[in-house]
């Protein structure tokens, strides 16, 4: 069974939605810019954000979302061969990634 068969028809054109979204996010971030597009960051107080470096949280959340784009641009392109349990090893290797993610911004961030 692979991911064609357990779609509704319109998921690969989501994929190929999500994976530019995300791709131009993450070179947004990566590029040191885009605070505002981090969920926490931008409803942080004056003073909160004053001690955090923002280039280096805006870097290391592009750099997390990074590979999350490219496993998405994999099931676009592969959409029609690759295995449905495929969905499942998206979605462990996101939720670690977000877990890392979490976990380097707050302490690799601080001035």
């Amino acid at each position: 069974m692979t991911l064609k068969d357990i779609s509704n028809g319109s998921a690969e054109a989501i994929l190929w939605i999500v994976f530019s979204l995300l791709f131009v996010v993450s070179i947004i971030l990566l590029s040191g810019h885009g605070s505002g597009l981090i969920a926490g960051y931008n409803t942080a107080s004056k003073e909160e954000k004053e001690r955090i470096n923002q280039k280096k949280l805006c870097r290391i959340v592009g750099a997390g979302l990074l590979p999350i784009a490219v496993l998405i641009l994999v099931m676009a392109i592969f959409f029609e061969t690759l295995p449905s349990f495929f969905v499942y090893i998206f979605v462990l290797f996101t939720l670690l990634d977000a877990v890392m993610i979490i976990v380097l911004a707050n302490t690799r961030t601080k001035k």
